[in-house]
């Protein structure tokens, strides 16, 4: 089972939809068209739809698999007394003198580009259960960082 927020869960059905009824009948006519040109032996454009459409009934099957293992949390009912699943942590990054903000997010919707990490990372697993005010150490792969939390919100 994976956690996942509301939201992260909306988006993946969004994807879904999107794949099934977009992208697949894109997809089948691709391969239709380039059927029609001919010997498919010595096709390019056959092989590289068939090779498409392989990669899109993948993505289809992880994106229904994740849905179906995943547990929806309600993030708006949560307390902010600890950090938990979900809710946005900003920290004092002492080794880079700078604050920075990250909400712990499930697996699937972890995005580093918009400080979305997930909560098997690193540094989520650090912050799970500490307080405003709790240092943490984290080990990651390009060495250690240390944190000071100053706000867990909503957000």
């Amino acid at each position: 089972m994976y956690y996942i927020t509301k939201n992260g869960y909306g988006l993946l059905q969004e994807e879904l939809h999107r794949l099934k009824y977009k992208v697949r009948p894109k997809v089948v006519k691709e391969i239709a068209v380039a059927r029609a040109h001919g010997d498919l032996s010595e096709n390019a454009e056959y092989d590289a739809a068939k090779e498409k459409q392989g990669l899109v009934e993948k993505r289809i099957s992880e994106v229904e698999n994740a849905l179906a293992k995943s547990k929806v949390i309600d993030t708006s009912t949560l307390s902010t007394e600890k950090v938990t699943f979900g809710l946005k942590v900003t920290l004092y990054d002492v080794n880079k003198d700078e604050e920075v903000t990250y909400r712990i997010v499930g697996v699937y919707e972890a995005d580093a580009d918009n400080n979305m990490i997930s909560i098997s990372s690193p540094i989520a697993k650090a912050l799970i259960g500490k307080r405003v005010d709790d240092s943490v150490t984290v080990k990651v792969p390009n060495g250690v960082k240390e944190f000071e939390i100053l706000d867990i919100s909503l957000g």
